[in-house]
């Protein structure tokens, strides 16, 4: 067998992996050109800084993530490392598995500074938020970057109740930085076939602060903020205007309608669930935002423009609820949340999906935006919050 030394194989990969310079990379970013720009380097080194917009595969790992971070073989990809050398032997691999279109950035990150182009320099994990969160980060469409968005975010919950309980805690275990919980009830016996959050010691509390108690138990890092009041219109845009996202798990028509025209006006999305005997449905409604790019999509009011009348709806208490049935859409909730804080998957915004727990069955509909909404059409008529007549078994409002 021939034995080549390093130089010779260098010079060997040199000739068979094209090169790409930071200057061109600088210009394929401001141009907006479709490329896959992926460090190679170690987690120690990537804190330190790395170029904006590429994605961290450690060389160990590349390999083995690579069609998850881009599956597409023929797609342009660059890889850059400290100096230039680890990512010619990478680019030499990945060819080896198929992939047609890589490149390596001549001279790394090194040269990149070099050259005087910004870096950025991230926010990186305590150890002990490594161990906590490592199945996230070992994650191609998560990672570090993705738990620090989580660990920044602010997601508040309509109700401490059925559909808030498992959105909750799973909210709390992935590590989103601030919960808050909006919830003026206080536990009660009938709560404990569905509302997991709380126990049999906590009747007569306020949910609140059982929500608190069990939350923080589960995830000391996080932040929980309680508002123990009954949403109205003149509450409403000042508490959920410091929240990213908001999740309603309320079981009543003006709690649902104050939300959706709150979040609408605030710009912020809206995660809206319910639940009625053995059935439940999801879907979020995002506002259009043109400064972000995001076109948005219908809004409750698009689906239903106003309330039914009183004694049209039977009370949450009459009809029932399968207790099960709140676990399986409040963690659907979750997900969506996560989705759209992490930035990863397609969100429901403008699918409603409805689940049956009797035949275990989902479907999707889709919904489009009604130009002639009241709140988000073309014209709108509803320009500030209502407070509506109480439903759902709830007294008027005096």
């Amino acid at each position: 067998m021939t034995r080549i030394t390093r130089d010779q194989l260098l010079a060997r990969l040199r000739q068979e992996i094209p090169e790409t310079t930071p200057w061109e990379v600088a210009d394929w970013l401001r141009d907006g050109k479709e490329i896959t720009l992926i460090d190679i380097r170690e987690h120690e080194e990537w804190v330190q800084g790395h170029v904006p917009g590429a994605r961290h595969v450690s060389r160990g790992f590349l390999e083995l993530q690579i069609e998850m971070v881009q599956p597409d073989r023929e797609a342009p990809i660059v890889l850059y490392c400290a100096g230039g050398v680890r990512s010619l032997l990478a680019a030499h691999n990945l060819q080896e598995l198929g992939y047609t279109n890589v490149y390596s950035m001549a001279g790394g990150f090194s040269a990149w500074i070099n050259a005087g182009f910004e870096f950025e320099e991230p926010r990186f994990l305590t150890p002990a938020q490594r161990e906590r969160y490592a199945r996230h980060l070992i994650m191609p469409d998560i990672g570090e970057a993705g738990q620090i968005k989580l660990l920044d975010s602010k997601v508040l919950l309509i109700g401490a109740g059925g559909l808030g309980s498992p959105a909750a805690l799973y909210l709390a275990a992935a590590g989103v930085g601030t919960l808050g919980i909006v919830d003026f009830d206080r536990v009660d016996r009938t709560n404990l076939q569905r509302q997991i959050l709380h126990s049999e010691s906590e009747i007569g509390e306020l949910k609140v602060e059982s929500a608190i108690r069990r939350l923080h138990d589960l995830n000391s890092d996080i932040e929980i903020k309680g508002h123990p009041v009954a949403l109205s219109s003149e509450n409403a845009l000042d508490i959920l205007r410091e929240y990213d996202i908001v999740l309603n798990g309320s079981d009543n028509f003006p709690t649902r309608y104050l939300v959706n025209d709150a979040c609408h006006m605030l710009g912020i999305p809206l995660v809206d669930a319910s639940i009625f005997m053995f059935e439940g449905q999801v879907t979020v409604y995002q506002p259009a935002n043109p400064a972000k790019g995001i076109e948005g999509g219908p809004c409750y009011r698009c689906l239903y423009p106003d309330p039914p009348p009183p004694g049209e709806v039977p009370s949450c208490a009459e009809a029932g609820v399968f207790g099960v049935l709140p676990g399986i859409i409040g963690a659907i909730q979750a997900v969506e949340a996560i989705k759209l804080i992490v930035g990863i998957g397609e969100p429901l915004v403008g699918r409603l999906l409805m689940y049956d727990a009797l035949d275990q069955s989902f479907r999707t509909l889709n919904v489009q935006r009604d130009p002639n909404c009241p709140l988000c059409g073309d014209n709108p008529t509803v320009t500030e919050l209502i407070d509506y007549e109480q439903f759902c078994g709830l007294p008027p409002r005096s």
